[in-house]
């Protein structure tokens, strides 16, 4: 939110596991690769154990034994009946561990094999009758050196591979996708189906189907803990990474920290771009206790105005201290979160500015300490105390009373349509899997405190588990294959669009994973469809101007999503501050009934390529869908309207907003005879919007002298309407928001700091 002088401003001072993953390189052919359409892919079996290190990539080894497995139907490639005569029928059969499921891969040349049977390794794939024709079956036949016999592997983005036969130019595939068992194999167009996509696992190794979901390679940036581990190796792991990451505000490092069920007696303090997890399926199957889980602003003096980009979910502090210390401003999501104690949101009386709780229980006491604005959703806690300009609760049990504006309290008593953040747990075996929660309407209170939460878990092998370095390419062909998105901690430089076109695609990043747009393209799109969800990702704009960081949904969009929405969950977006940046729109809504769960917007003010002419953004968020709900929405220092608001039946639960710092004097920053822009505009054609809980701040540095019109500009018209709205002059007065709402409300002025209106009209 603020610069590193925010305390001293507003005290009115001086203003200061893994699975090798196949690497494509474009017209290299490399030692141990396998060379096709003028790629050179290096291809590699699946390992067994897991690790969070990266590991080597490896090619098919020739010589080697391996079981194959069918991703669609997760069942082995066998000779029927163990047989090893001419026209044994290849099929698939539940993985039984036989030497009839053990395939030898020997090269041949060019990058093609012959497939050995391991009851009799010259008993090879072939297709029947040398055929060039789509549904021509696979047999075993004596090795004769025919092309019909010869398979090239082409390896996946998932990591699989199909296989190629140098004959027909055609695919091993499994008839009409069929999981029975018994069906025989044929050659088919090739079409980048699950029924022409297979695993290949080492024999001697254990056979699962890809994605090893025990075990899946989630990168060198993921640490994962279990309760078999003694203390002191955890916590030796967590002082590395908090050491790191306590004051790096702008560095590149990104870190998941993941805990598998079980207590565990350490201290894990979350610095930047640091994400803690537990990985049951209930917060209350993974305890922290010792110290337990803080976040504290002594790297800034007790000033936690920068503590951003960090996150906690699913798991339960309980430290021996009683009290957990949260002091956090912006992009800090605490989410499905229990706390056996109190919880204190400042660093002992230091600033703090905005935050999110959501889905989570506080056993004692929330005090809110300094934090100037805070969004609860869907919590429950013992008591709350503390207020400043404006906390928020939506669906909250035991809530203070509606009191705006004193105390600041405003209150919702339920929360008309959410779905919760996908979270990544193990379940009783031991694999991996991504729950989604499922959709509520009219909800108060958290999904699991009572029992089970409803949703569905998807497989990990339902994912492309992508790690920095992989491209849009990449990426890219994986969606198109059918899969979800799991992003590992890291900074991806996109130079082409991740596009999502698939309805209820789950898009969940790690660790602020972060999706850099460089050479003006868009970061990330969506098609007009139903449930898609993303969740967990920071996008960061380039040098070169992104016309939008992410869209959701196609320009024109029409279609009624309020069956299954598109939720946004944790969605972060950041012009400069790490380096120059330029985006016009952050993030643009153009789908319907799209729902936004904790969304930070922001043009730095402070750090690297921040300046009037160099980080140039427009606009926060641009919504043109009908019916769009926003919950927990900060857009800050944007050049223009920080939120544009055109579509109908919008909703909005908080809103936190600074006007642009560095506006170098009022000439520069005009809209037609208005003096600046607001920061939340909704438009003359809109006959149905409603919001509660808004705030917006001046501190105009370069020109005390700059004043903005409104802080809200609204149609007057019935159907819209707004609920406790509060502007503040920060800095002791530098700057002026002359009107709250049109032309309603106070003015925030050096003469007087603060203002506020109950509602309008």
């Amino acid at each position: 939110m603020a610069t590193g002088d925010r305390r001293r401003q507003r005290l009115g001072a001086s203003d200061a596991a893994r699975r090798p993953r196949p690497v494509v390189a474009v017209g290299v052919a490399m030692a141990g690769t396998l060379v096709a359409g003028g790629l050179a892919i290096a291809v590699m079996p699946a390992a067994g154990a897991a690790t969070t290190q990266a590991a080597a990539p490896a090619a098919v080894v020739s010589g080697t034994a391996y079981t194959v497995v069918n991703s669609n139907s997760g069942k082995c490639v066998d000779a029927k009946a163990a047989a090893t005569a001419n026209g044994t029928v290849v099929q698939q059969y539940a993985c039984n561990g036989t030497s009839a499921q053990s395939w030898t891969f020997t090269a041949t040349s060019g990058g093609y094999f012959q497939v050995g049977n391991g009851n009799n390794v010259a008993q090879v794939w072939d297709v029947t009758n040398v055929s060039t024709a789509d549904s021509a079956p696979i047999q075993l036949w004596t090795y004769s050196n025919g092309n019909n016999q010869q398979w090239q592997p082409v390896a996946e983005p998932a990591g699989t591979y199909h296989f190629v036969n140098r004959n027909s130019g055609k695919c091993l595939d499994v008839p009409a996708a069929s999981v029975a068992d018994s069906v025989q194999l044929q050659q088919y167009t090739c079409n980048g189906t699950g029924a022409q996509s297979f695993a290949l696992n080492p024999v001697g190794g254990t056979t699962t189907p890809p994605g090893n979901p025990n075990n899946p390679d989630l990168g060198p940036n993921v640490k994962i803990f279990d309760p078999s581990m003694s203390s002191s190796a955890i916590q030796s792991q967590l002082n590395a990474v908090d050491n790191q990451q306590q004051s790096n505000q702008f560095g590149t490092q990104r870190y998941a920290l993941l805990f598998r069920p079980g207590s565990y007696n350490v201290s894990v303090n979350v610095g930047y771009y640091t994400q803690v997890l537990g990985l049951g399926m209930s917060p209350n199957d993974t305890t922290i206790t010792g110290g337990g889980i803080n976040v504290d602003a002594q790297w800034d003096g007790g000033n936690a105005t920068q503590n951003f980009w960090r996150g906690v979910e699913n798991i339960t502090d309980s430290p021996s201290s009683g009290t957990v210390k949260y002091a956090v401003s912006q992009a800090t999501p605490m989410r499905r979160v229990h706390i056996k104690g109190n919880v204190v949101l400042d660093d002992n009386g230091g600033w703090s500015s905005g935050g999110f709780l959501g889905d989570s229980v506080v056993d004692g006491q929330v005090n809110s300490g300094s934090q100037q604005q805070w969004l609860s959703r869907n919590d429950q806690w013992g008591s709350w105390t503390g207020a400043n300009w404006n906390m928020v609760f939506v669906g909250d049990v035991r809530a203070p009373a509606q009191s705006f504006p004193n105390p600041p309290y405003t209150t919702v008593g339920q929360t008309p349509t959410i779905a919760e953040k996908p979270f990544l747990y193990v379940d009783s075996t031991g694999a991996y899997q991504v729950f989604v929660p499922a959709d509520r309407a009219n909800s108060s209170g958290t999904t699991w405190a009572n029992g089970t939460a409803a949703g569905t878990s998807l497989p990990i092998s339902t994912f492309y588990v992508a790690k920095q370095g992989d491209t849009a390419a990449t990426i890219n062909a994986a969606l198109a294959a059918g899969k979800n998105l799991l992003f590992t901690p890291g900074v991806y430089k996109l130079t082409d669009t991740i596009r999502v076109t698939r309805a209820d695609t789950v898009v969940l990043g790690l660790g602020l994973a972060t999706l850099e747009a460089d050479n003006g393209v868009v970061a990330m799109s969506t098609a007009d469809v139903n449930g898609i969800r993303i969740a967990g990702l920071l996008f960061d704009a380039g040098t070169t101007n992104s016309p939008i960081l992410l869209q959701v949904g196609p320009t024109g969009s029409t279609a009624d999503h309020s069956a299954d929405p598109t939720v946004l969950s944790d969605v972060f977006a950041r012009i400069g501050g790490a380096a120059v940046g330029k985006a016009t729109v952050s993030v643009q809504v153009n789908s319907n009934n799209v729902i936004g769960d904790d969304l930070w917007l922001w043009r730095a003010d402070h750090t690297y390529g921040v300046g009037w002419n160099s980080n140039t953004a427009a606009n926060g968020l641009v919504v043109n869908g009908a019916n769009v709900t926003m919950y927990g929405l900060a857009a800050e220092h944007y050049q223009q309207y920080a939120v544009l608001w055109n579509g109908n039946g919008g909703h909005t639960y908080f809103f936190q907003n600074e006007l642009p710092y560095d506006v170098p004097n009022q000439a520069s920053w005009m809209n037609g005879s208005t003096r600046g822009y607001a920061a939340y505009k909704v438009a003359g054609s809109v006959t149905t919007h409603e919001a509660w809980g808004l705030g917006s701040y001046c501190y105009f540095t370069a020109d005390p002298s700059v004043v903005a019109d409104h802080a809200i500009e609204v149609p007057n018209t019935s159907g819209v309407k707004f609920h406790d709205m509060m502007t503040f002059s920060l800095g002791g007065g530098k700057g002026t928001i002359t009107h709250i709402i049109n032309n309603s409300g106070g003015s925030a002025s050096a003469s007087n700091n603060l203002a506020d209106l109950v509602s309008y009209p």
